[in-house]
């Protein structure tokens, strides 16, 4: 038998990282995960302030000093939005802090689209929406600013979406994915409706779904439902897709709960 002291018991299982991210004030957190380059950094120090200005003129730094437009893109807008969804997923900061960040980020790959005259290579194209009959939209809306910061475009549709006008959006866009959100538990059948015409038509990609009325039981009625409790949860899905193919049992076995 192992002769453990209760202090040695508690150094094998707690991680070795867990006291000081304890200690850590969001700032501090957010300081570990910055790009190296300083010009990349300020950047990214700016979009998680979600100081919209700063990011203009930490741009123009870079901009000054040689780098090309998308490469700032790829370099240091996304990396800097990707250390806010890193601290959002720990639940180091919260909603209101990725909003503000994720409109920082995107006034950021607005400008320096304004820079340039080549387009920027988007991963793929994502259709989210609102169940019909639903107004809640904060889940959907934060779902978009996160797949957008992930580098793929987003069609968003709103809220309270009737079902044919989502499953034409997803005729029309061709996506990799399309997202629904109901935080009611009358709007979230709609879901089941929006399946089961994507089947009929042959658009048979994943179907993401949450909020707050939404289970997994549920999302596994119907059969291109994939359950996401979390909104990050959305870009782990489209990039599992581009990886590994629009497989719906495959990514039921990855992501839900058993």
């Amino acid at each position: 038998m192992l002769d453990l002291k209760k202090e040695d018991i508690a150094t094998i299982l707690t991680r070795y990282n867990v006291a000081m991210e304890k200690s850590m004030t969001p700032d501090e957190a957010a300081e570990q995960l910055y790009p190296k380059d300083a010009l990349y950094k300020a950047v990214a120090k700016a979009i998680y302030e979600g100081e919209e200005d700063d990011v203009i003129a930490a741009l123009d730094a870079c901009l000054k000093a040689g780098k090309t437009p998308i490469k700032l893109i790829d370099e240091a807008l996304l990396p800097g939005m990707a250390v806010v969804s890193k601290l959002y997923d720990q639940g180091i900061i919260f909603l209101p802090n990725v909003m503000m960040s994720a409109d920082a980020m995107l006034e950021g790959i607005d400008y320096c689209k304004s820079k340039t005259k080549e387009i920027p290579k988007s991963k793929g194209t994502v259709v989210c929406h609102v169940a019909e009959g639903d107004v809640h939209d904060i889940g959907k809306n934060i779902v978009a600013a996160l797949l957008r910061a992930d580098g793929f475009d987003v069609v968003d549709l709103g809220r309270d979406v009737p079902v044919d006008e989502v499953v034409a959006a997803v005729a029309k866009a061709k996506p990799v994915m399309v997202t629904g959100t109901a935080l009611m538990t009358t709007t979230m059948y709609a879901f089941k409706e929006v399946n089961d015409k994507m089947v009929e038509k042959g658009l048979k990609i994943p179907f993401a779904c949450g909020g707050g009325a939404v289970n997994q039981e549920f999302v596994e009625s119907y059969s291109l439902g994939v359950y996401g409790e979390e909104a990050s949860e959305a870009a782990l899905f489209a990039n599992y897709i581009l990886k590994n193919g629009a497989n719906i049992e495959k990514m039921r076995n990855e992501f839900h709960y058993p």
